[in-house]
């Protein structure tokens, strides 16, 4: 059994992913912008202040929790748990192909590469039930995007990811795909486990201090892109699973969520989904 995961180890691990690459748009605003950001942010926390009738001591305590939020390398975690779905939601609000949603903390460049079908690494006797996930990509008016790749990563059956847990192989549960020349792609991997982000950090005494839940449903990351088209960014669901309606990161949406049927061969389940890309 893997080892749990720390919320200080998993922190630092993001936090450190997070620096050590640039996400495309432009971090360089200029100051009317800024100050346009800033100042309508600080008039909604002033006015909840002084509808709430915040004093001193909820003050000081929120200034010792966003204190400890950046020691223990929580802020990614913190932002992509309750910010990230609202910034997805406006950057995205433009296309007409595949719905997107959040990316989450737990990504990774790089994964193996594969062409047409794949089976994810994964450690001989991987627990869960065998999932073979396949589809197309195509392009908004329908021609098969050949070629494209999918990246796909995923918690393991106990909810945990590769990279961010101690005792994983390197790139267990994650991998590239290539589409074949009609945009196909097949994936054999495992179902995913329904996991609480980590507790045991100031993230996780928030969610106590409010009476939240902390668990996100079973998902299958995935980054779709093809050359000349809009990349995306989605999670995709399973159909009567836990948290699939009470999400703590708010990500899940209607058209995201797969209904699994058993396997042609009898072992486990399976489920197509396809993407359509935008034009860049």
């Amino acid at each position: 059994m893997t080892e749990t995961a720390t919320a200080a180890a998993s922190g630092a691990a993001a936090t450190e992913r997070f620096r050590s690459r640039q996400r495309t748009g432009s971090g360089d605003a200029g100051t009317e912008r800024v100050d346009t950001l800033v100042t309508e942010v600080l008039a909604a926390v002033h006015d909840v202040i002084r509808r709430h009738r915040v004093g001193y001591a909820e003050y000081d305590a929120l200034k010792s929790w966003m204190i400890q939020v950046g020691l223990d390398g929580e802020w990614p975690l913190f932002l992509d748990v309750w910010l990230e779905h609202v910034v997805e939601e406006v950057a995205s609000e433009h296309r007409l192909g595949s719905k997107g949603t959040i990316e989450g903390p737990y990504y990774v460049p790089g994964s193996p590469l594969f062409t047409g079908e794949a089976t994810l690494p994964m450690r001989e006797g991987e627990p869960g039930v065998p999932l073979l996930f396949r589809g197309r990509v195509t392009a908004v008016d329908g021609t098969p995007l050949a070629g494209a790749r999918v990246e796909m990563w995923h918690a393991d059956a106990e909810g945990f990811y590769s990279r961010y847990a101690p005792g994983l192989p390197e790139w267990n549960l994650r991998g590239t795909v290539a589409t074949d020349e009609r945009g196909g792609f097949a994936v054999r991997t495992v179902e995913p486990a329904p996991y609480q982000i980590p507790t045991d950090g100031s993230c996780g005494r928030l969610i106590a201090a409010a009476g939240w839940h902390a668990w996100r449903p079973a998902h299958l990351h995935l980054k779709v892109s093809a050359p000349g088209h809009q990349p995306i960014t989605t999670q995709l669901y399973f159909r009567g699973t836990s948290h699939v309606e009470d999400d703590i990161a708010s990500a899940v949406k209607p058209e995201l969520i797969l209904s699994p049927v058993a396997a042609a061969n009898g072992t486990g389940r399976e489920v197509a989904y396809d993407f359509v890309l935008d034009p860049a």
